[in-house]
């Protein structure tokens, strides 16, 4: 399944944020929900119009934002005492 076909970005829609097509929730929205212990059923029934492909297609998109994730580690040598 690919996320393009459920997740759009639309400068009108929530100031730009992804959100899944047709509603106002935000990807961001959903996998919050997810870390607080909702589960994919608890979603469903409190946002009917979400589908189940609608929610992993929230989490295909935040894999894939985090695969293209740039990371540059800092030598902890270098980091300031408290950090």
């Amino acid at each position: 399944m690919s996320w393009h076909d459920r997740i759009v970005v639309d400068s009108k829609i929530m100031v730009g944020k992804p959100v899944v097509r047709g509603t106002r929730l935000t990807v961001e929205f959903i996998i919050d929900l997810l870390a607080q212990g909702w589960n994919e059923t608890d979603i469903l029934d409190n946002y009917p119009s979400l589908s189940s492909q609608d929610v992993r297609a929230c989490l295909h998109y935040a894999g894939e934002l985090l695969r293209e994730e740039k990371v540059f580690p800092i030598d902890s040598a270098q980091r300031p005492p408290g950090a």
